[in-house]
């Protein structure tokens, strides 16, 4: 069984990706960009955007069936490793109870030069 998710983007089609893909009991969470759901410009800091990333992949979990309690390994992807605290904060929040495996990595760039962050988010429904 096979199952595409849809976030609404505009970058779904052009690329041809769906945000979240189920098969079976696995669910992988495209690399998500802190993109308002109305639109507009990504949030100001690397809190804000983390935050916003996690709770579109938590709608795409949603959306297949699952709950971030089933997640397994969320990646960070941070244009600027020096604001990994940041990062790590937004994710204590959504994921201390939950404690998946986790994984921080610096990249050049994003597609927007104002997204700092984007993530990635694995999960398992039990």
């Amino acid at each position: 069984m096979r199952k595409n998710i849809s976030s609404g983007s505009p970058l779904e089609p052009k690329i041809g990706f769906s945000r979240a893909v189920r098969v079976d009991q696995h669910v992988s969470v495209a690399g998500t960009a802190p993109i308002p759901q109305e639109g507009g410009a990504a949030p100001e800091g690397c809190y804000a955007q983390t935050k916003l990333c996690f709770e579109i992949s938590r709608t795409a979990l949603e959306a297949a069936g699952a709950s971030l309690e089933d997640v397994l390994r969320p990646r960070i992807m941070l244009t600027d490793l020096n604001h990994w605290e940041e990062a790590a904060r937004a994710h204590g929040e959504v994921f201390a109870d939950i404690r998946p495996v986790c994984t921080f990595v610096e990249v050049s760039r994003f597609i927007d030069p104002a997204w700092v962050v984007e993530t990635e988010v694995d999960a398992v429904v039990t």
